[in-house]
Formats: C-alpha cells, sequence, structure tokens
C-alpha cells in the first residue's frame, strides 16, 4: 500500500499569489514537499516498476484529500486498506537532513464552546455566569498535565470570547490540541477531559466538546524494525546512507502503523519549512529518493513468495 496525499494547509487562491519557483537548489511553493514531490514520486517509481514485481506487489495507491485536518473522512477507509496490506509505505517528504521517519506522535483536536450568562459587570456582576472564566480553569487545569519527559503535550492554541469589556461573557471557545507518544496516556487525558465536562466549575455554565480530529501514536513493532533494515540495506546498496528520525507531526502512517501493519514514512524527496512560506524541495533529491523507492518495491517482491 503506497498513500499520499492531496491536500495542503493553505488556503484557496494562495497558487495566484505565491506558485512555483526555484533556485537552481530548491523549489518553493505552496505543499512543494508536503507533499506534491511525495505524489510525484510515487507515480514516477511505479511507472519504472519492472511488470513481474508490480504484478507480485498487487499494490493499491491511495491519495485521500483530508490529511492535513486529521484524514477525518478517509481515516476509515486507508486502515480498511492498511488491514488488507503486507506493508505500507508513505511518500510524505523525507526530513530536511534526509532522514526518515520511523514514529510519529499521536494527535487528537477538540473545540470546546462555553455557554454562560451575559450580564452587566459593574450593576450585576453576580447575575452573570462568565464562559471565560470556565475557559481559564479548562487551560490552566489541563496545561499541568503536560509532561515533556514522555511526550505528552497539550496546547490552546486558539481562544475566542468576550463582547465587551464591561460584560460578563456569555460565550466562549478554545481549540486544543494533544500531542503524545504513549496511547494510554492519551486514553487517561480523555478521561480526565470528559470528567472536567460533566462536573463544571461553575455553576450553570454549560459546555460542549467535539473532538474534531485523533490519530493514535506510530511507533516501530518488529514488522516495521524488519522493513526498516530492508530499506538500509535498499540505500546501502545504493550508496545512500539511510537514517531515522520519530517526530512531533502527524500523518496517515499513524493510522495504518496503529493497526500492527508495518509501517515507514518519508519516502519523498527531501524537503523542509513545511506548512510555511519557506516551504522547499531540494531538487538534487529527487531522482535519488525516486530510486530508493522503486528498489525498495522491488527488494519486497523478492520477499514475497512467488
Amino acid at each position: 500500500m503506497l498513500i499520499g496525499h492531496l491536500d495542503t494547509v493553505f488556503p484557496e487562491g494562495t497558487v495566484a499569489e505565491w506558485s512555483l519557483s526555484q533556485d537552481g537548489e530548491n523549489a518553493y511553493g505552496p505543499g512543494v514537499a508536503d507533499m506534491k514531490s511525495g505524489q510525484l514520486n510515487m507515480f514516477k517509481a511505479l511507472s519504472q516498476l519492472p511488470e513481474d514485481v508490480a504484478d507480485r506487489l498487487s499494490i493499491c495507491v491511495c491519495m485521500n484529500p483530508d490529511e492535513e485536518i486529521g484524514s477525518i473522512y478517509s481515516g476509515d477507509w486507508l486502515k480498511g486498506i492498511a488491514s488488507k496490506s503486507r506493508y505500507v509505505l508513505v511518500a510524505e517528504a523525507a526530513r530536511a537532513d534526509g532522514s526518515l521517519v520511523k514514529a510519529r506522535k499521536g494527535m487528537a483536536s477538540y473545540k470546546i464552546e462555553f455557554k454562560g450568562k451575559a450580564a452587566h459587570a459593574g450593576n450585576e456582576p453576580e447575575k452573570g455566569i462568565s464562559s471565560i472564566t470556565e475557559l481559564a480553569h479548562w487551560i490552566t487545569t489541563l496545561n499541568q498535565e503536560t509532561n515533556f519527559e514522555i511526550g505528552t503535550t497539550l496546547n490552546f492554541g486558539v481562544v475566542k470570547g468576550g463582547s465587551a469589556g464591561n460584560v460578563v461573557p456569555d460565550y466562549a471557545s478554545t481549540v486544543l490540541d494533544i500531542r503524545f507518544w504513549d496511547n494510554d496516556d492519551y486514553a487517561r487525558l480523555e478521561q480526565k477531559i470528559q470528567q472536567m465536562l460533566e462536573n463544571p466549575s461553575l455553576q450553570g455554565i454549560e459546555t460542549e466538546l467535539t473532538r474534531e480530529a485523533h490519530k493514535p501514536a506510530f511507533t516501530p513493532n518488529e514488522g516495521s524494525e524488519k522493513l526498516m533494515a530492508l530499506i538500509e540495506k535498499t540505500g546501502q546498496d545504493m550508496g545512500l546512507d539511510i537514517t531515522w528520525q520519530a517526530v512531533g507531526g502527524g500523518s496517515d502512517a499513524n493510522l495504518t502503523g496503529s493497526l500492527g501493519v508495518p509501517t515507514i514514512d518519508g519516502l519523498g524527496p527531501i524537503g523542509g519549512a513545511m506548512h510555511s512560506r519557506n516551504e522547499f524541495l531540494v531538487l538534487d533529491s529527487i531522482e535519488p529518493r525516486l530510486t530508493l523507492l522503486r528498489n525498495v518495491l522491488i527488494n519486497l517482491a523478492e520477499t514475497i513468495n512467488r
């Protein structure tokens, strides 16, 4: 199974003002590394495969349109295909230092809305129920759950609320991002969040919680380690030193790796500064990374009984 995504993080109309450019060393543009180059890498590698290799592997190429928002619509589809696959290769960009990706943190994203009661902050503050006060309680309570040692982090990245300084706010909202290596620790956090939802600190407050995205942590298993060894040997035969990283950002490798299917990510060309106006693709990495993917597929075919 080969996976790539069609979407980028950039808003509609970006290409009209910032399109593809290159300076001889790097190419620049929206999604040039994440992950238009990886899509081309997959298709070019497949087009160069010997026919008998393609027949033995029976490759399924999956291209989804919603990876950047958590694969909320395509996740079950991807997992269904992965569960029938021997291997999963994800063609997200290799890291800026050339490393492939062997592990990715899990992630969860929540939208949390607080509904209180408005009142004049000077004349009748006691008649109000402050949605922002409840929001602040959530932030100060859950931020204490961040544990850098085990890699669990919580970030309230968007906060909105209130209409004027002299009004007790009746509405506030936030977006909470959670990252983790330990799926059990995330389950504990999810239980704590549910308890806070059911037991607000302010009487009369209404809280609505929506989990908008979730991907479990992806870490190597025995099958993935064997796949890593095959990729390292393939690179060695090409004179290409293969290195690995475990990274905090999620991808569709989280979905397939969590099923226990041997999964490796970062099999696209080298790129960096993803999700920014500085996003780049290293041009002279295209050919060797294309060859690496093609040769990995050829070597995988040799592991399958004819």
